[in-house]
C-alpha cells in the first residue's frame, strides 16, 4: 500500500476529527446543545440508512435485542459522551480545551479495566497516573475563562466517562453483527435521547437568527465528522497497524487547540499548555503499550470510535479492538 494512501487517510481523521470541537463552537452559536446533537445524528442516521439500503442493498438483520443494544450504547457514547462535550462549549467552555479533556477518555478506559479486575501492564497504570496529574492541572481556575466555571469542565468528564463505560459495554452486549448496521442503532438511539433531552429542557429549535457559520456548522459535523471521517478511518483499520490508527488520539486535541486559537481567539494559558502536554503524553504511554502493532483486517468503524476496549472481560488489554473487530478510540 503506497505511504502517501495511508497519509492521506490519517490527515483526514487528524483534521476532520480534531476540528469537529471548533464546529460545534459555531453550531451552539444559534441552536440549542441538545437539539443540535439530535440534528446531527438523525441527519447522519438518514443517510446511513439510505446508503445501507440503496447503495449497498443491505438487508437490517439484527434481533430486538440487538437494537434495543445499540441504542442504549448510543445515548451512552452520543448524548451522555458527544452531549456533554455541546454542551459544555454552549455554556462557555472553549474548544481547545474540551478537547483536551476528552483526550482523557483512554485513561478512563484503562481505570474500568481495573475495575473489571483485569490486570494491566505496569506501563498503563504509569499513563493512567501521569494522565490524571494532567487533568488536575487542566482543571485548574486558572485554565478557564474568568466567568466560566467548572460546571462545564464537569460536563466534560462526566460525558468522558460515559463515553468509556459504553466502549466497554459495548464488548459484552448481544449487537448486530453488521457494525454499520451497529452504528445506525446508535446514531437512531443517540438522537433519539437528545431529542428528548432538548424538549424536557425547554430547548426549541431557532425559526430565525440562525447564522451562516451556525448552518455550515452543522452540515460539516454531518457530512465530514460524521460521514467522510468514518470512511478514512474505515479503510485504514484495513491497511494500516493499529498503533498508526490510533496516533489520532492524541493528534486531535492538539489540532482542536490550534483551530480554536486561530479561529475563535481562544487564550491558550501555561497552565492549560502544560496540563495538555502532560494529558497528551500520558495518552501516548497507553495506547502505544495496549495498540501493540496489530493489523486489523476487514474491519469497519463504529459509530463513535473510543478508548480501546478488548475483547477480553473488563476493559482495556492486549488486544484494542471490541468483539467486532473495531478500533474504538474517541471523536467528538
Amino acid at each position: 500500500m503506497p505511504p502517501w494512501k495511508t497519509w492521506t487517510a490519517l490527515g483526514l481523521v487528524y483534521v476532520v476529527w480534531g476540528s469537529t470541537y471548533l464546529a460545534i463552537a459555531y453550531v451552539v452559536e444559534s441552536f440549542p446543545p441538545l437539539l443540535a446533537g439530535f440534528l446531527r445524528f438523525a441527519i447522519a442516521s438518514i443517510l446511513l440508512l439510505a446508503f445501507l439500503l440503496v447503495r449497498r442493498g443491505r438487508t437490517l438483520r439484527a434481533t430486538r435485542r440487538q437494537w434495543m443494544g445499540a441504542a442504549g450504547i448510543g445515548l451512552l457514547l452520543l448524548l451522555c459522551g458527544n452531549g456533554g462535550v455541546t454542551v459544555a462549549e454552549e455554556r462557555g467552555l472553549p474548544s481547545g480545551l474540551a478537547a483536551l479533556l476528552v483526550a482523557g477518555v483512554p485513561l478512563y478506559v484503562a481505570v474500568f479495566r481495573v475495575l473489571g479486575r483485569d490486570r494491566p501492564a505496569g506501563r498503563t497504570v504509569t499513563g493512567v497516573l501521569i494522565g490524571f496529574v494532567g487533568l488536575g492541572i487542566l482543571l485548574l481556575p486558572g485554565t478557564r475563562p474568568s466567568g466560566v466555571s467548572f460546571g462545564p469542565a464537569g460536563l466534560v468528564l462526566a460525558g468522558s466517562f460515559c463515553w468509556s463505560f459504553g466502549s466497554v459495554l459495548s464488548t459484552r452486549l448481544d449487537l448486530p453483527s453488521d457494525p454499520l448496521v451497529t452504528t445506525l442503532g446508535e446514531m437512531l438511539g443517540g438522537s433519539l435521547g437528545f431529542l428528548i433531552a432538548g424538549l424536557v429542557a425547554g430547548e426549541r429549535l431557532p425559526t430565525s437568527h440562525v447564522t451562516s457559520a451556525s448552518l455550515v456548522g452543522l452540515g460539516y459535523l454531518v457530512v465530514f465528522g460524521s460521514i467522510v471521517a468514518f470512511t478514512a478511518y474505515s479503510w485504514l483499520l484495513g491497511t494500516a497497524p493499529v498503533s498508526t490508527v490510533a496516533t489520532y488520539a492524541y493528534v486531535n486535541p492538539v489540532v482542536a487547540v490550534v483551530l480554536g486559537a486561530l479561529f475563535r481567539g481562544e487564550d491558550l494559558t501555561v497552565t492549560s499548555v502544560v496540563g495538555g502536554l502532560v494529558t497528551v503524553v500520558a495518552v501516548v504511554v497507553v495506547v502505544s503499550q495496549e495498540g501493540g502493532g496489530q493489523r486489523l483486517e476487514g474491519a469497519e468503524p463504529s459509530a463513535a470510535p473510543t478508548a480501546l476496549p478488548t475483547t477480553t472481560v473488563g476493559g482495556v488489554a492486549q488486544e484494542p479492538v471490541d468483539r467486532q473487530g473495531r478500533l474504538r478510540i474517541s471523536d467528538t
